[in-house]
């Protein structure tokens, strides 16, 4: 078990390393990387069964980025496990690279699913699963979607199957930060109560401070605990956590950053 200090260190190099990729990239999506940080240092660092010395391990938790266009945030935190070199990093989106826009299981050790399309990672997760439901196997399934992304309807029929088949296995994690890359959610489409939605599809339901670590190790035991059907945690975020000027500006979705911006976020995450 990691200690508070050393989780939130891990949070911390995330998002240097995220704001190094995205600024030598000069494309990708920072907002919604930024945001995921404590929750990847929590899973990954603390909650999941997950060997990085063995990313194919049988009996492995897995971590389904259902949001793929934070997938940023997924390099930094493989990286931080040692699944990446240093010097790849700087690869990001380049042609040919393992660290592609989106994540791509066939490149990369440590990505379960090939994401991007939002609302199939959801579904490729609840089919993992089930799967694992039907061997018996103790294996839990982790998806992370954006909240922007429940616009999709296939989360829906997927949230149906979860919970038809009791599918205990699987959490979903739900990025609450408000905003998607045309606004804020109640402007582009309202999503009302996110939580009573999950509760009426049959989720057993949780909220939490997605930047706060011991309320996330805390949420993630209580769901591990659910039996007999999925857990849903909705997770208050902050777009583009931890960089000021991008923090709850939809226009940083996937804004690329000058040089000057490069800069700035820099010296606010290394200060």
């Amino acid at each position: 078990m990691a200690t508070k200090n050393e989780l939130t260190e891990k949070a911390k190099n995330i998002r240097r390393d995220i704001i190094e990729m995205l600024g030598q990239a000069k494309s990708g999506h920072p907002g919604g990387s930024l945001d995921l940080a404590e929750i990847l240092s929590v899973l990954y660092f603390d909650v999941m069964n997950y060997d990085f010395g063995d990313p194919q391990k049988e009996d492995r938790d897995y971590l389904i980025l259902s949001k793929g266009h934070g997938a940023p945030a997924l390099y930094a935190a493989l990286y931080e496990g040692g699944l990446i070199e240093e010097e790849e990093l700087a690869t990001l989106r380049r042609l040919g690279s393992r660290l592609q826009g989106h994540p791509d299981r066939k490149k990369l050790p440590g990505v379960e699913a090939s994401t991007g399309s939002l609302g199939q990672g959801f579904a490729i997760a609840g089919g993992i699963a089930m799967a694992m439901k039907v061997q018996g196997k103790p294996n839990r399934v982790y998806a992370i979607l954006g909240d922007g992304e429940l616009d999709e309807g296939i989360v829906w029929e997927a949230a149906m199957s979860a919970a038809h088949n009791h599918l205990d296995h699987l959490c979903a994690i739900v990025d609450h930060n408000g905003l998607q890359i045309d606004g804020a959610n109640d402007d582009v489409m309202s999503l009302g109560d996110i939580g009573a939605k999950f509760a009426s599809f049959g989720f057993e339901v949780f909220h939490v401070d997605g930047h706060d670590i011991d309320a996330l190790k805390d949420v993630f035991a209580k769901a591990k605990e659910v039996r007999e059907k999925p857990a849903a945690i909705i997770a208050e975020t902050v777009k583009g956590k931890g960089v000021s000027f991008m923090e709850n500006d939809p226009g940083w979705h996937g804004k690329p950053m000058s040089d000057q911006d490069f800069a700035a976020a820099k010296a606010e995450l290394e200060g």
